[in-house]
């Protein structure tokens, strides 16, 4: 049970207020008969279909309590709360940008599923996380691409029976050969429309602006990690050898809870390589334009990650080759024990580094999108400056007989002339 959308659903929170402990990943948020509604219920279909049990990957922890009411509870007054609007239940997955936007993601992707409701992409709706903490994150802009109301949680109706005239439990972030955290790559598939469509829907609600280009330099970001491991030791090494090639526009960027993540984005939108050390700030590839490149410096013996993302999204993946030019501070330490590729800093040669770049961004000068879009100034430009010598052309024709078309000029103009 991976997808559920209902019509006239009753949710009995009364017991919430009974439990003390904070609710995440919980399987037991509902006891049976806590969600029901009056209808024929297949008890035998849900029950074979509610074998597949947990927190992130399945709804059946919540439809296997599903119970039929005895009465349609919103016509005779069973809820203490009757909302009206659509409302989106989400079990969350916000443990960095790359498990977030995965949330975000199959959010997208529901509102396609539900595309029969004439509302589907409204956002004068409701969302509520499926747990009772409060809901922070560095990320938490995004929800404006979905929702103009507040967020809703578990504590918003606890102690209360809640009645739902249209709810959907949307696509989960971590089903089995889901999207996009297992999703079963098929050998050179790429450029999924999904993906592309989904950055395109968060970049055009939250309004992140492409920028115009006044020149053909190619604009490379180096995402710079202020983290305790996985930090480029010899950065502004790097930083200062691509600085002094005068076809890259260069920005050192740190993606912290510093930097808004609406600035963030449009960073990322006006790049046309980024590069970074494996990390979950890669995630940002999904909002490159069509024609950009990432380079993962290092995929940190994790090769298929960003790699298989950057596929679907369909951008120019680019990663180190050679590891005997990179060197590994220590054997780096996983928090469980063990040596760990993760767990360690690393410093790469320069030259290696820009031999690298140098094809990420030949990648980007040879796309005919690119092209397209740098041409774009001096080709208004032009058009601009035609119309304006058209206009002299036409004033220096019309004005001497301004006058005398003046004196004739009818009291009734013609359609064509109003």
């Amino acid at each position: 049970m991976r997808f559920c959308r209902a019509r006239n659903i009753m949710l009995n929170f009364t017991d919430l207020l009974h439990r003390n402990e904070p609710l995440r990943y919980k399987m037991d948020v509902l006891k049976e008969g806590e969600i029901g509604g009056y209808c024929i219920l297949n008890e035998r279909r849900l029950q074979d279909n509610a074998d597949h049990i947990s927190p992130l990957q399945s709804w059946g922890p919540e439809l296997r309590n599903f119970r039929k009411l005895p009465r349609p509870p919103i016509v005779n007054g069973d809820c203490d709360i009757v909302i009206e609007k659509p409302t989106f239940i989400m079990k969350i997955d916000a443990i960095n940008m790359y498990h977030h936007f995965c949330d975000f993601f199959n959010l997208y992707a529901s509102l396609h599923v539900n595309l029969s409701h004439p509302d589907a992409f409204s956002t004068d709706n409701h969302i509520m996380i499926w747990e009772s903490y409060s809901y922070r994150s560095a990320f938490q802009d995004t929800f404006e691409a979905f929702t103009r109301n507040p967020l809703w949680d578990l504590k918003t109706f606890r102690g209360k029976s809640v009645c739902f005239k249209n709810l959907v439990l949307p696509l989960l972030p971590r089903m089995i050969f889901g999207l996009y955290y297992n999703t079963p790559l098929i050998y050179g598939c790429e450029k999924s429309g999904l993906f592309k469509a989904f950055g395109d829907h968060v970049l055009h609600r939250l309004r992140i602006p492409h920028h115009e280009r006044k020149n053909q330099r190619i604009r490379v970001t180096l995402l710079s990690r202020d983290t305790h491991y996985r930090r480029i030791l010899n950065e502004d090494e790097l930083v200062k050898a691509l600085k002094e090639n005068p076809e890259y526009k260069v920005r050192k960027a740190v993606y912290n809870k510093k930097v808004p993540f609406k600035k963030q984005l449009e960073i990322t939108r006006n790049s046309d390589v980024f590069i970074g050390i494996h990390g979950a700030g890669l995630t940002h590839l999904m909002f490159l334009p069509d024609w950009a490149a990432v380079f993962e410096i290092y995929n940190c013996e994790d090769p298929g990650c960003y790699k298989d993302l950057a596929r679907l999204r369909g951008v120019k993946y680019f990663t180190w080759e050679n590891t005997t030019k990179l060197v590994q501070q220590d054997p780096g330490t996983h928090p469980d024990g063990g040596a760990h590729a993760k767990f360690t800093n690393y410093s790469f040669d320069v030259k290696e580094f820009l031999r690298i770049t140098s094809q990420a961004a030949e990648y980007v000068k040879n796309q005919n999108s690119f092209k397209e879009f740098v041409n774009k100034r001096a080709q208004r430009k032009k058009a601009g400056i035609k119309n304006q010598t058209r206009t002299s052309e036409t004033k220096e024709t019309e004005n001497p007989k301004s006058e005398e078309t003046a004196k004739f000029k009818p009291d009734v103009q013609s359609k064509d002339e109003l």
